[in-house]
């Protein structure tokens, strides 16, 4: 079973993908400032990204620590962005 997926793959790729939306959202909606860093920050999520991580700096960013990272951003984006004063959220 060495081509299954793994849970943390599954949820790397949809954390990065949501965070990769908010951040064209921010780009096109608000400012382009805050949607670069969202986009920028989106790419660590993708496990190709990690593995490029691994192979090329020697390490890569553990999963919880990932998800924690996933969580501060919704948390920054729902409280404090204008995204989500848009949208009434």
């Amino acid at each position: 079973m060495k081509n299954s997926l793994q849970l943390s793959t599954v949820v790397s790729w949809l954390l990065g993908l949501i965070i990769l939306t908010l951040g064209v959202l921010n780009l096109i909606l608000i400012h382009p400032v805050p949607g670069l860093i969202y986009i920028l920050l989106s790419l660590i999520f993708f496990p190709p990204v990690e593995k490029l991580f691994r192979h090329r700096l020697g390490f890569s960013i553990p999963f919880p620590i990932l998800v924690v990272l996933a969580v501060i951003i919704f948390w920054f984006t729902l409280g404090v962005s204008d995204l989500a004063e848009m949208y009434g959220l």
